[in-house]
């Protein structure tokens, strides 16, 4: 489930306010008291909390996984997973979700923090919880005494109809006397500075005297980061965004260490390439199928209403499909290998096995290495019929996407017009990769769409067809729009 919570800062005289008559047909329960007992779980140095992740488990309720957050106005929102087991270890179901950051530590007590706490809900007439509110008096343990107190107020939304409260509910509790000062986890607040210590994997801060290692330190740690916050996304399988992101992640990886094979050591480049193209490989087999199902679900309007089963049985099989490529991907990513290679790309984003020649400045040395790139492309498109195939087309497109990764690499030293040059890359990026989608699809309607759905998966032939042709027509234009001048002045 998503957890979505806005904490405030409450001082020791705070008392919870009535939130009576916060709303119509609203209804709130008397206060209710409890002693919560939690033990929480992270590696010694604290990878989980400085990922915005904590492990936990609290007496009477079993364990507790909340991920990595993303904001959403003033609430925070996160996944929050619950796990069956004894007290003696972590669930290895709840591990498994946070490999990626845990790899091959041991997963101890951190803290232990007893918390007293008054609790008020919010439920409609019909008896939904809504929301609740809860005060915590918290008192963070070490051995038998308590090391220190702080207090805090919760608000969680436990509803989608609840959005409408939450700004009434925090009036009352400001009025009250909270405040907005801290958004910290309790975990957080209990750990003090060593939690809020950046992730293991932090891009280096960049200026217009960085070296091209510097440059590449950098580029390595963003992809490297984005990878490893969506990879518990990818094994919980619940939105299509994280296998995107992570497989995006992967292939600028393998882009830029490609871009800047001269200023690194070229074994330990390609063996990272080719470790990162095994896992790519993983991520494209499920991210294709679920691109597909998507394309023939948002046909069904275009259809006689009679297509409509027809359009939402193949899209189920599309999703099928996609689900059986995910277990098979989950599995790799439980891997030694999997695990290997993350520790390898942990150490690639801190110390990448660098040539001399990445100790020039950056300014001087990237924008050649990014030239290259884009002669790379200019030269394909340049050869090309006048009628292209498609193969021929989706290697434009993946010469687009090398000159994109480069650009995007090279902005903290060119500027603005390297992320123009960078936007108009990833223009002609998507009108290909649109046609190249389309000429997927078109595979596999033909293979699958037999017998009683040959007629529907022939309508949607038809559909993708015009597709492909609106993106021939289109890509030349958006060619144009890159092959600007001003776009690659920058490129010296």
């Amino acid at each position: 489930m998503l957890e979505r919570e806005v904490k405030l800062a409450v001082p020791p005289a705070f008392a919870l306010p009535d939130l009576e008559d916060l709303a119509a047909a609203v209804e709130t329960s008397p206060v209710d008291e409890r002693r919560l007992e939690t033990v929480y779980y992270d590696t010694p140095d604290l990878r989980l909390a400085r990922w915005g992740a904590n492990l936990r488990i609290r007496q009477g309720e079993g364990w507790t996984l909340k991920l990595p957050s993303t904001s959403e106005g003033p609430a925070l929102t996160r996944r929050e997973l619950e796990f069956p087991g004894d007290a003696s270890q972590p669930p290895d179901a709840a591990v498994a979700l946070v490999i990626g950051y845990v790899r091959r530590a041991t997963l101890v007590p951190v803290a232990s923090l007893s918390t007293l706490r008054r609790r008020v809900q919010l439920k409609n007439r019909e008896g939904t919880l809504l929301a609740e509110v809860v005060d915590d008096d918290v008192s963070v343990i070490q051995g038998l005494r308590v090391q220190s107190r702080f207090r805090e107020v919760e608000v969680e939304l436990k509803d989608q109809s609840a959005d409408r409260l939450l700004d009434p509910i925090l009036a009352r509790l400001r009025g009250a006397g909270a405040a907005d000062d801290d958004q910290a986890s309790k975990l957080v607040r209990a750990l003090g500075a060593r939690a809020t210590a950046v992730p293991e994997v932090d891009p280096l801060a960049l200026t217009s005297a960085s070296t091209a290692g510097e440059l590449v330190r950098h580029a390595i740690a963003v992809s490297v980061a984005s990878l490893m916050r969506h990879d518990p996304g990818v094994r919980l399988g619940d939105d299509t965004e994280d296998v995107h992101r992570a497989r995006v992640a992967t292939r600028r990886l393998r882009s830029q260490l490609r871009t800047f094979r001269t200023l690194l050591d070229t074994e330990w480049a390609n063996a990272l390439r080719e470790d990162l193209r095994w896992l790519g490989g993983g991520l494209g087999s499920v991210r294709d199928r679920q691109v597909m199902a998507q394309r023939v679900r948002s046909r069904t309007v275009v259809l006689a209403e009679d297509d409509a089963a027809t359009v939402a049985d193949l899209a189920a099989e599309l999703q099928a499909e996609s689900e059986e490529a995910r277990a098979r991907l989950v599995l790799d990513m439980r891997s030694d290998r999997y695990i290997d290679l993350m520790e390898r790309l942990v150490e690639a984003s801190r110390a990448p096995a660098l040539t001399p020649e990445a100790q020039q400045r950056a300014a001087v040395v990237i924008p050649a290495l990014a030239r290259r790139d884009w002669k790379q492309l200019r030269k394909g498109v340049t050869g090309l019929a006048d009628q292209p195939d498609d193969p021929e087309l989706h290697r434009i497109r993946i010469l687009a996407k090398r000159v994109r990764y480069a650009a995007e690499a090279a902005e903290p030293i060119a500027g603005k017009i390297a992320a123009r040059s960078a936007e108009a890359a990833a223009a002609l990026q998507d009108v290909l990769g649109d046609h190249q989608d389309s000429v997927t699809a078109q595979q596999w309607l033909r293979e699958t769409g037999k017998g009683p759905r040959a007629f529907v998966a022939g309508e949607l032939t038809a559909l993708e067809r015009e597709t492909a042709a609106h993106d021939r027509a289109a890509w030349h234009n958006v060619w144009k729009k890159l092959d600007r001048k001003r776009l690659r002045r920058w490129m010296i």
